[in-house]
């Protein structure tokens, strides 16, 4: 992977929510050689299901990139991912900012 492609800063902190993702779909553009992702907002289920309504949402995010940016892409949100919350050594549970009740510590 080109290096210029690899981004390993800090995420910037606080990381604040811009918006919800429900359904996603990751493909691919043959006439661009591009990998393409789109996300699409979170849909409140009314309860009432119309058969007819079918349409994409008016809204989606859509992100269309080069192959070796996807690359670092995918690297980089699996390095995001493998940091997280570190694990509670006796339940295996992820411990939180300010702390974690772990069911299976003496304490409890």
């Amino acid at each position: 992977m080109p290096v210029e492609l690899i981004d390993d800063e800090p995420l910037e902190q606080p990381v604040e929510p811009e918006f919800r993702a429900g359904a996603m779909r990751l493909s691919w553009d043959p006439r661009t050689a591009q990998v393409v992702v789109e996300a699409y907002p979170v849909v409140e289920d009314d309860g009432e299901e119309d058969p007819d309504d079918e349409d994409e949402p008016a809204e989606v995010l859509r992100v269309r990139m080069p192959v070796g940016s996807a690359l670092a892409f995918a690297q980089r949100a699996s390095d995001v991912v493998r940091s997280g919350r570190p694990i509670c050594p006796l339940c295996d549970r992820p411990i939180d900012d300010d702390g974690h009740e772990c069911l299976l510590s003496d304490d409890a």
